[in-house]
């Protein structure tokens, strides 16, 4: 399995393409007028507090107040508070946390009015971005995030990745960690910590602990309220908490982006730095990795698949819907129930892909065809649950039911990756758009496999003169690359009459057949 980054940068956006063995499995965007990304911590003040939600809003100098909830305090809120307001008039200036008097923790079901009051300065850190028509979602339980481990402080927790199934292992990182933490703080070891040594653990602490020092600095002439913390630059995090040994290269279209990456590379993974490559191409750094061609064809409403299977996809407020259809395709198996597993299997691989590349959140509910062996069922289950295990977001996935929804709920922590991939009809209907060329292009290749499949000998192609020139038109053309993969030529011929959309098959007869 081979993983690629390709970073994409223009003046005023930052584009990250993950691909796994070529195919596209997750994007992202960082946009320079984000001041409200995950992880960020800020100075804030409580605007007012609400007992009937148990809530608070909060002034974070975002144009929505953010939401509060009681259950996102943290234990160790009056520490805290403490904390903050001697730091912030200048009483205290020792950050390590090692000589200061802890507080008591408060209630875990206590009410918000007895913790907090309106006006009140508070360390707040973003957890949900702002989404739609809501204001961001913070907690007051600070985090730092590190390559191997999590910083948390006001807290004496060290707990280990539940996805460490080693109890050996679990038990070595504990006693490491526990060696070197100091007095006052807590720390989440993470699942890429698994067989380091201790000087890489306390190199990863010793910078986290200097980042939180950094961040105290701020704190006595901050304006209330403002950002004390940012999380590092995207490429970075998202290096931070996606790679491994399985990267093979990592191309980036920007030369001080480039520098940035390559520096970051060398901390974490010295070994791997020569994997970082400059792009220096007059083609698009997402055309020649076709990555264009996979945002067109996957973020449409409809999702074709391999052999002429097709996902929809329902966007509402309150939750996501995708229908699974088995389409026009021809199947060798001998009943309906084992196309019918051939297909759910199929579509829950794409739909796991589908999940992470538009990062939808929230509810998701599936429909897949209907399978009548309970043997069928399960292994379905377990195939989406397997496809589901490189989701770095959290998520639980629940049994197929009576009607054989899978019905999955998936964090949503940033607004979801929305592309606009129909466009204006160039047959001059007012208003009116159609799906773009590319994925015309592609269920056209989809019906053309199962016709070679079917053994025809000569083959045209009917279709509307815009489709037959992108078809033809270059070297090599799309239609000369189907006859160097199938060793078949395809006679293209534009049609006037034809509605953008429309194209078929005929065979030496001129009879059609698809």
């Amino acid at each position: 399995m081979d993983k690629e980054l390709i970073i994409r940068s223009s003046s005023e956006t930052v584009d990250f393409a993950l691909l796994k063995d070529g195919k596209l499995i997750e994007l992202q965007k960082d946009e320079d007028d984000n001041n409200f990304s995950v992880g960020d911590v800020f100075i804030a003040k409580i605007r007012k507090t609400v007992p009937g939600l148990n809530a608070a809003f909060v002034n974070v100098g975002y144009e929505k107040d953010a939401f509060l909830h009681y259950h996102d305090l943290g234990p160790k809120l009056l520490s805290l508070l403490k904390f903050t307001k001697r730091v912030s008039t200048g009483k205290l200036k020792d950050f390590s946390l090692r000589n200061f008097p802890f507080e008591k923790e408060i209630e875990k079901d206590g009410k918000i009015v007895d913790v907090l009051k309106s006006n009140q300065s508070l360390l707040v850190q973003i957890v949900k971005e702002p989404i739609s028509t809501k204001g961001p979602r913070i907690s007051s339980e600070l985090s730092i995030a590190g390559r191997y481990i999590v910083l948390v402080p006001f807290s004496s927790r060290i707990s280990i990745s539940q996805k460490i199934e080693d109890r050996a292992e679990k038990d070595r990182l504990k006693r490491l960690v526990k060696s070197i933490t100091p007095q006052g703080f807590g720390v989440i070891v993470r699942t890429v910590a698994q067989g380091k040594k201790v000087a890489e653990l306390d190199k990863d602490l010793q910078n986290l602990l200097s980042r939180w020092t950094a961040m105290s600095k701020k704190l006595h002439k901050a304006h209330h309220p403002s950002k004390v913390l940012g999380e590092m630059n995207k490429a970075s995090s998202i290096l931070r908490d996606i790679f491994n040994d399985t990267f093979t290269s990592i191309h980036v279209n920007d030369e001080e982006l480039y520098y940035q990456v390559k520096d970051y590379l060398q901390e974490i993974a010295p070994k791997k730095e020569s994997i970082v490559k400059m792009y220096q191409s007059k083609i698009p750094i997402f055309e020649k990795f076709g990555i264009e061609r996979q945002i067109k064809t996957s973020f449409g409403r409809t999702v074709s698949m391999a052999k002429g299977a097709y996902l929809v996809i329902e966007h509402t407020e309150a939750l996501h819907v995708v229908d699974v259809n088995s389409g026009n395709r021809s199947n060798k198996a001998n009943n309906q129930e084992e196309t019918a597993l051939e297909v759910n299997l199929i579509a829950a691989t794409e739909i796991a892909r589908q999940l992470r590349l538009r990062d939808m959140g929230g509810i998701i509910v599936v429909d897949f065809i209907d399978l009548t062996n309970a043997e069928n069922r399960q292994k379905l289950f377990n195939h989406f649950r397997e496809e589901m295990k490189d989701d770095r977001a959290k998520h639980k996935i629940l049994p197929p039911s009576k009607f054989g929804l899978i019905q999955i709920t998936r964090q949503r922590v940033r607004p979801e990756m929305k592309i606009k991939t129909r466009e204006e009809n160039p047959n001059g209907v007012n208003g009116a758009e159609v799906e773009a060329p590319i994925g015309i292009v592609q269920k056209i290749e989809q019906d053309l496999e199962i016709l070679l499949r079917k053994d025809y000998k000569k083959m045209t192609l009917n279709t509307h003169p815009f489709i037959a020139a992108f078809l033809t038109k270059g070297f090599p053309s799309i239609r000369s690359k189907w006859f160097f993969e199938h060793k078949k030529w395809v006679k293209v011929l534009p049609r006037d009459a034809y509605t953008y959309l429309e194209y078929h098959f005929f065979d030496k007869n001129g009879n059609q057949i698809k």
